[in-house]
């Protein structure tokens, strides 16, 4: 089967985590014999912001990483849709694309036929809005990565199908490397979070390394100055941006890490955890989380992971980490033991998969009766 993706971006994960889970579904479907285009904006803002601080080569370190994968990068006013869609039978529009592409693929899939069209969401920015900036009226359906986010499309009327279609991990990429060493106590990986989480990080991150005295560091980008100086004075060592396919080295080489969800998924999303846990839990590193609710049961909070109710509560909880080795073991194990059974890119593939096939025999039916 070919599959189409238009993206955000394949080749860049700056501050654009969707990207991680694409990779993982591309690859799995390009691992099981399916023919994976992907299409992304030539002027991407995340490709655009990652050369800005880092140069080109993290382009070139990507197609090293990922000789699996490629990507068409375009000129919207010059992308050729009767090329790109030609032959595809299951097309897949991410919600960071360009309003006027999003109703362009619509209105060619309502002419032309011939494939299914999902549109796919997976940010926090629909639960507060109170109609689409664009038309899904030609798509055959939403995946959402919650369900919170799949009743909003429904309830609203903006399409007709929708399904929860959770992230989930790429074990290609992250699994457990015992060969490295854990010399760090502590470490988080995410960007700042535009005052989303700011207090929290405050409560649950700084100041229990501080208290602690851990050995810690954190990586991310959009870090503003007085940020980096708080980490700073409480003994955290600020290391910018990471490729993602190298996020796994550094989750073995601590002996914790934390979850902290930015407040919209606390306050309007419960349920969706966004992918940072299962990355974490899928390399074998145990994990503790600031509040959010498992509404979705994906986990077995206080069996996969820990939740600190407050910083006090995370204080405790790290030490108990850190102390007691068998406690972080079964911790870990557990988590690790969930992501294979339940949560990985090949599931994930499995219930794309399922949910095309069901589509499709629905539509055979529907020309038969014609």
């Amino acid at each position: 089967m070919r599959v189409a993706c238009f993206y955000q971006s394949l080749i860049s994960d700056w501050n654009h985590g969707n990207a991680h889970f694409l990779r993982g579904v591309a690859s799995e479907l390009i691992a099981r014999g399916h023919e994976v285009d992907i299409y992304e904006p030539r002027d991407s803002w995340s490709v655009q912001n990652l050369i800005a601080e880092n140069g080109p080569q993290p382009l070139f370190e990507f197609y090293k990483a990922y000789p699996q994968l490629s990507t068409n990068r375009y000129e919207l006013g010059q992308l050729n849709l009767d090329l790109a869609l030609e032959g595809a039978q299951l097309v897949i529009v991410h919600e960071w694309n360009e309003s006027a592409l999003i109703e362009r693929i619509g209105e060619y899939r309502r002419r032309n036929g011939g494939f299914l069209l999902f549109f796919h969401d997976t940010h926090h920015r629909v639960a507060a809005q109170r109609s689409l900036p664009f038309s899904l009226h030609d798509y055959d359906g939403v995946l959402a990565y919650g369900q919170v986010l799949t009743g909003s499309y429904l309830r609203n009327g903006w399409t007709r199908r929708a399904w929860t279609w959770h992230e989930a991990a790429d074990v290609r990429v992250f699994h457990p490397l015992p060969m490295i060493a854990r010399t760090l106590d502590l470490v988080w990986v995410g960007n700042w979070g535009d005052e989303e989480r700011t207090a929290e990080l405050q409560e649950f991150l700084v100041q229990p390394v501080r208290d602690l005295k851990l050995k810690a560091e954190m990586y991310g980008v959009r870090y503003p100055d007085e940020a980096v100086a708080t980490l700073k004075d409480a003994g955290i060592r600020y290391c910018g941006w990471l490729p993602n396919y190298k996020v796994p080295e550094v989750f073995a080489r601590s002996r914790v890490t934390l979850h902290i969800p930015r407040r919209p998924y606390v306050t309007d999303l419960p349920g969706i955890p966004t992918i940072r846990p299962f990355e974490a839990m899928a390399c074998g590193t145990p994990l503790i989380c600031s509040p959010w609710h498992d509404t979705e049961h994906l986990f077995t909070p206080g069996k996969d992971f820990l939740i600190a109710h407050d910083g006090e509560e995370m204080t405790r909880l790290i030490s108990k980490v850190l102390s007691e080795s068998d406690f972080a073991e079964e911790l870990a194990i557990n988590g690790l033991t969930t992501i294979r059974q339940r949560h990985t890119c090949a599931h994930r593939v499995d219930e794309l998969l399922q949910i095309y096939a069901e589509l499709a025999t629905e539509t055979q039916r529907a020309v038969a009766a014609i």
